[in-house]
């Protein structure tokens, strides 16, 4: 069994900073890439970030230039450090993992973390 565990959401106000880890534990053969999702309230879920085992990353434009996504590949775990935070960052965020987890590969979702940026 696979589980994904994020961290490190919160309240903080208009420029302000998070730094978000997820942990990927359980039966895990191989992490091929791991990411942040966000989903605002009446929107559907979107991708903030994205970084593969080799280190190639994606962002949505939305992102770009105020978070950097990284991962510790030895740990299973991957970070979203959040600056300059903007009230329209206000979303769960979920963590997800393209894994193998030694039977099948398949997509693994965190329980999600509230991020609330408002002054």
């Amino acid at each position: 069994q696979v589980q994904l565990v994020e961290s490190g959401g919160g309240l903080v106000q208009p420029g302000g900073s998070l730094r978000l880890s997820c942990v990927a534990s359980g039966s895990i053969f191989s992490i091929y890439a791991m990411g942040w999702y966000r989903q605002a309230p009446g929107k559907q879920r979107e991708l903030v970030a994205s970084i593969t085992s080799g280190g190639r990353i994606n962002y949505a434009d939305s992102v770009k230039g105020r978070f950097t996504i990284s991962r510790d590949n030895a740990k299973n775990t991957v970070y979203l450090q959040m600056n300059s935070l903007k009230p329209e960052d206000t979303a769960v965020y979920y963590c997800n993992a393209d894994l193998n987890n030694w039977r099948t590969r398949g997509d693994y979702w965190g329980q999600g973390t509230q991020v609330t940026v408002s002054s």
